[in-house]
């Protein structure tokens, strides 16, 4: 198998994924909310924090309490600071990758599963 044999493989193992899962989405009836979570493994989900922290990172695992397992995890803390000389308020933003992290799930304020289209 030559490479471009390879890669028009791989584009059409994506594409059948896309399109099962936005099957999926469509046909499924949600009846609680960890529902949503649920159809959101191994798909990339943002994760909202306390404190100003932001997780998106793909969802491999999760609980009952939220505790989740991401990976590919892109983390960016948000801190504010007034500027007493100006009276300025100065947002900083800050962000690391991280391979595989456990999020514990009392700080978890809101998960957005992936953006469905179709």
């Amino acid at each position: 198998i030559n490479s471009s044999t390879a890669q028009e493989g791989r584009k059409t193992d994506l594409i059948s994924s896309h399109l099962i899962s936005s099957y999926l989405w469509r046909t499924v009836t949600m009846e609680e909310p960890m529902d949503l979570i649920r159809l959101s493994i191994d798909e990339r989900v943002r994760v909202k924090c306390r404190n100003d922290r932001e997780l998106r990172g793909k969802l491999h695992a999760y609980d009952q309490h939220l505790n989740m397992i991401l990976g590919d995890v892109e983390e960016t803390v948000t801190t504010t600071e007034f500027e007493d000389d100006t009276g300025e308020t100065i947002v900083k933003k800050s962000t690391r990758q991280v391979g595989m992290l456990f999020v514990r799930g009392d700080i978890v304020v809101l998960v957005s599963p992936p953006l469905r289209t179709g």
